[in-house]
């Protein structure tokens, strides 16, 4: 094979291979907002906000289920929660208001407070 078949091949073959790349993705680092997100209560009581579905489980290593249920986001800045209790076997409503964006502050139906801090 002559020099040139083989620059032409060489060249050829690294524009064949170049166009095979694969882009990597980076996620962004973009700071959370919203409700969505994984909140800790003063108790160390681990809640989830996930697309409208709510959790809470123990962090003792456990990682016991205690309460499910769904959220609705009626503002920016509030949201309503509806909470069966696997631990009391009770249903109950929550009213969270974000005070910041890394801390949420609720009431449930029954008049108790508490805050939630988000998890970092």
């Amino acid at each position: 094979m002559s020099n040139i078949k083989k620059i032409w091949l060489a060249g050829l073959l690294s524009i064949g291979l170049a166009s095979c790349q694969t882009q990597t993705f980076i996620p962004s680092s973009a700071p959370v907002s919203g409700f969505e997100g994984e909140w800790l209560d003063q108790n160390g009581i681990l809640s989830t906000f996930n697309n409208g579905q709510f959790q809470t489980k123990t962090t003792d290593g456990t990682n016991t289920l205690l309460a499910v249920g769904s959220y609705r986001q009626v503002s920016p800045t509030l949201a309503e929660i509806e909470l069966r209790s696997l631990v009391r076997q009770s249903v109950s409503q929550v009213n969270c208001a974000l005070a910041t964006s890394s801390q949420m502050n609720c009431t449930s139906s029954a008049g108790t407070q508490f805050t939630l801090v988000r998890r970092s």
